[in-house]
């Protein structure tokens, strides 16, 4: 599109090519100002000419070397920052812009011209502006403007807010001349300089600066403290690292028994002391909000500010941590369902107290095994092959165990073995000369009792009970099909009505001291209802108290 003086047109958002092309042997520079809303520029970095021929942000790069009778930018609107509301294309002469016959600005999108404009009435003036990108509606544009600056380059600039010192440099200075060398904090351009602002060197940050630690001294010798924004004034003098001096004071070690190094007596004893009082912040922290937070890095922080290693303070928690875990999971089980956030935030605080062992696994295996229940129960059910089975169209297997269906006859228990068989379409038993099956929609509860899986239903038998090798597992899969099947899966962070409160979880806990009541055992702790629910057993502290899980099978339902 051929534009006049003071037309504008769209152009691509994209990146373009600025052409200024003459018919003479003078030399015309172009530049670039990258201008905000208030109409100037950031600092004298949003200015693009010969001695700084590239922005910082790649919008606008000057071509230093272009074909005689012309000069070129390219501007990439895609990486102009949102800050900046214009680009103003300018240019200077040695001389006057009369003297340049056939003047063309011409932008191109790759090579197809989007908008040109002839400046055929140029003034006699050293600087103009050419015209400008600007921004409107979120498109950018193009305006052609031919405006001279009767003040040379200097004046064009200085009105947009770049700084101009007018005694670096003569009238015909070209870079690499005596005057710009002189001033290296400078950008020496035809007749100007551009102050530069020299920034500040950059402060000296240790490896991990948000970790507060003793670094290497960037000011001088030996150690000092880093507090995870700045430097301190504490300092430490740099220790020996041979084994035969204390690795915390420098003093000559002591020896254990079987030769190995140990630290100096006067630091094991500091370090004894001041641990007993750390262990009482640490319990506090553990307390009011576990092993996490600003608090909880204090106490490690403090830590490595007295030069006592971490191993040291996690051999001093180690009796509460394994306390704070066994809550941990005895609060998760209260209610029979294990969430993932609770999974979530056991594994923190294994993680995070540096807790292993035999004791940490069988809780790990425990919560994992509690984890994979709920997921059944809430009806994220497995899909099995039906190898062997006629199922119905769209009947799909989540069940197939062997099983014995117990029956209670007139003279005793009769006993049938065979297999047990669960779909979304009805639960299955089927034996070697009997079978039996029941839809979902005649069952009214799943539930496990002394071992076994009892099946309530609405049928004239009253539904059944059955003996099976894993029967939490096999009764979670059968009430999830069940809630399946009857739309009553729990959404997503809904409880049921088995949830107990933190409040009553803690006061229960507090009561009876984080320990079985029956044989005081603290590993494998749960929540038991004096009362059963299912006696009309009541969710409240006075019907609640801690057992471990043999005392508690024990109980059974039992008063």
């Amino acid at each position: 599109m051929k534009l006049t003086k003071g037309g504008h047109a769209p152009v691509p958002t994209s990146l373009l090519t600025v052409v200024l092309s003459w018919q003479s042997d003078h030399e015309v520079d172009a530049h670039a100002l990258l201008l905000s809303e208030a109409g100037r520029v950031r600092s004298d970095r949003d200015f693009v000419f010969f001695n700084a021929p590239r922005h910082v942000s790649q919008a606008v790069t000057l071509d230093p070397e272009p074909d005689p009778g012309s000069a070129r930018l390219s501007v990439s609107l895609p990486r102009t920052e949102s800050e900046v509301a214009r680009i103003v294309v300018t240019g200077s002469v040695t001389g006057s812009f009369t003297e340049v016959p056939g003047l063309i600005l011409t932008v191109f999108d790759h090579n197809r011209p989007v908008a040109w404009y002839e400046i055929g009435d140029a003034e006699p003036v050293r600087a103009m502006m050419f015209g400008e990108f600007y921004r409107r509606d979120g498109e950018w544009r193009f305006r052609a403007i031919g405006q001279g600056w009767a003040g040379g380059l200097a004046g064009i600039v200085t009105e947009f807010g770049v700084r101009v010192d007018d005694s670096g440099a003569g009238e015909g200075d070209r870079p690499g001349s005596a005057a710009a060398a002189s001033a290296p904090a400078r950008s020496t351009g035809r007749g100007f300089s551009i102050e530069r602002e020299v920034p500040p060197p950059a402060p000296i940050l240790p490896p991990n600066p948000e970790r507060a630690d003793w670094h290497p001294n960037p000011e001088g010798t030996g150690l000092r403290w880093w507090d995870g924004q700045t430097w301190t004034a504490a300092t430490r003098a740099a220790l020996p690292t041979d084994a035969r001096h204390c690795s915390r004071c420098g003093r000559a070690r002591r020896w254990r028994v079987f030769g190995g190094p140990a630290l100096c007596r006067e630091c094991a004893d500091e370090i004894e002391t001041y641990l007993s009082g750390w262990r009482g912040r640490a319990e506090r922290v553990l307390r009011a909000g576990g092993p996490r937070g600003d608090d909880w890095d204090g106490l490690w922080t403090a830590l490595r500010y007295q030069r006592i290693d971490a191993a040291a303070g996690f051999g001093t928690l180690q009796p509460m941590a394994h306390d704070h875990v066994e809550r941990l999971v005895a609060f998760a089980f209260a209610d029979g369902t294990i969430e993932q956030s609770e999974m979530d935030d056991f594994d923190a605080a294994i993680t995070a107290l540096a807790l292993q062992g035999p004791l940490i696994e069988d809780l790990r295996r425990r919560m994992g095994r509690g984890r994979m229940l709920t997921r059944l129960r809430g009806g994220e059910l497995p899909m099995l092959a039906a190898t062997g089975l006629h199922l119905d169209p769209a009947e799909q297997l989540h069940l197939n165990v062997p099983a014995i269906h117990i029956r209670q006859l007139a003279r005793g228990p009769k006993l049938t073995e065979g297999r047990l068989i669960c779909s979304n379409k009805k639960l299955r038993f089927t034996g070697p000369d009997t079978g039996t099956e029941m839809p979902w929609a005649r069952v009214v509860s799943v539930t496990t009792t002394s071992g076994r899986v009892a099946v309530s239903a609405t049928s004239a038998r009253g539904g059944a009970v059955f003996e099976v090798a894993d029967p939490d597992h096999v009764a979670a899969t059968m009430e999830g099909a069940l809630r399946v099947a009857k739309r009553l899966a729990l959404s997503p962070g809904r409880r049921d009505t088995r949830s107990i409160s933190q409040e009553i979880k803690a006061q229960v806990w507090q009561r009876d001291g984080g320990k079985c009541i029956e044989c005081g055992d603290s590993h494998y702790l749960e929540f038991d209802h004096i009362i059963p629910l299912s006696r009309g057993g009541a969710t409240s502290a006075a019907n609640l108290q801690i057992l471990c899980r043999a005392c508690n099978r024990t109980k059974g339902a039992n008063i």
